[in-house]
């Protein structure tokens, strides 16, 4: 299936479009997605650090989904990097 993941803060930098869409096999975890946009970053945009994404919260527009959870199929996801602030 194709996940679509809206990037936000720092990951936007990644793709112009403000979004990835990834080949994601059916019945995947949040987890697996994860090292899927990893080495998606990995290939197309480098000066991403893979520890930002293994940092970020992945959400649908009704929750945060965690690493065990399965990739909702047919919702649009976002990866939300950590901040801070002061």
């Amino acid at each position: 299936m194709k996940a679509r993941i809206a990037l936000y803060g720092a990951l936007r930098e990644a793709d112009t479009r403000g979004y990835v869409e990834l080949d994601v096999p059916a019945g995947s975890s949040i987890a697996e997605l994860r090292e899927l946009l990893v080495a998606h970053l990995a290939e197309h945009a480098p000066a991403i650090p893979a520890n930002l994404v293994r940092r970020s919260a992945f959400a649908s527009a009704e929750e945060i989904l965690h690493n065990h959870r399965t990739v909702p199929e047919g919702v649009e996801l976002a990866v939300l990097p950590p901040v801070s602030g002061g």
